[in-house]
C-alpha cells in the first residue's frame, strides 16, 4: 500500500502542473524582466528593451493615428496573466497601439497582458501627483476573460461535507 501511495505523489503533482496554460508570448533575447516602476526610475538603463507585462486597464484614449492604453501592472504568473489578487500594482506604464482602439474591448477594470518594446518615458499625473510612465511601442495584446482568468487553476480541495460546483 505504501508502495502505491509513494507512486501516486508524484503523478498527482504532475497532473497539477500540467493544469497551468503555457504563457502565451514567448520572451526575446531582449526581454528584460523588471516591473514598470523600475523602469520608470531609470530609463536610461533599459532603452529599447522588449518587455511582457500585465495588469489593470485605467483608461484608453485615442487619438489620430494610434491609442494609449493606461495600465496599472501587476506581476505574471507562469501563463503571463496578471496576479491582480492584491491591488497594490507594481507601477503604471502606457501601452501605445497602432490606430484605433475600441474601449469596449478593452474595458476600464480589465486586466490585459501586453508584448512590446520600450519606448522612453513621459511625464504625466496620477490624480494630482506627478508620475513617469514608461511607453510600451505594443505588438501582442491580450485582454483576459474572467473564464481564462480561473481557468488552469486546479480544482481540488479536501474536506467533509457537502460541495457545490458553479
Amino acid at each position: 500500500m505504501r508502495h502505491i501511495v509513494r507512486a501516486l505523489i508524484p503523478v498527482s503533482l504532475l497532473a497539477l502542473v500540467a493544469c497551468a496554460p503555457a504563457p502565451i508570448y514567448k520572451a526575446t533575447p531582449n526581454t528584460v524582466s523588471v516591473p514598470p516602476s523600475q523602469v520608470a526610475r531609470t530609463p536610461e538603463r533599459y532603452g529599447n528593451a522588449d518587455v511582457i507585462w500585465g495588469g489593470r486597464i485605467v483608461q484608453v484614449r485615442n487619438f489620430a493615428d494610434h491609442s494609449e492604453i493606461e495600465v496599472l501592472a501587476y506581476p505574471l504568473d507562469a501563463s503571463q496573466r496578471p496576479k491582480a489578487a492584491d491591488d497594490t500594482g507594481a507601477g503604471r506604464f502606457i501601452a501605445s497601439m497602432p490606430g484605433y482602439v475600441e474601449s469596449l474591448d478593452y474595458p476600464n477594470g480589465g486586466l490585459i497582458t501586453v508584448a512590446g518594446r520600450l519606448n522612453g518615458t513621459r511625464a504625466g499625473n496620477v490624480g494630482q501627483a506627478s508620475y513617469t510612465f514608461p511607453l510600451v511601442s505594443v505588438n501582442q495584446s491580450h485582454v483576459w476573460t474572467a473564464k481564462e482568468m480561473s481557468g488552469g487553476h486546479p480544482n481540488v480541495s479536501f474536506g467533509v461535507g457537502v460541495g457545490v460546483i458553479r
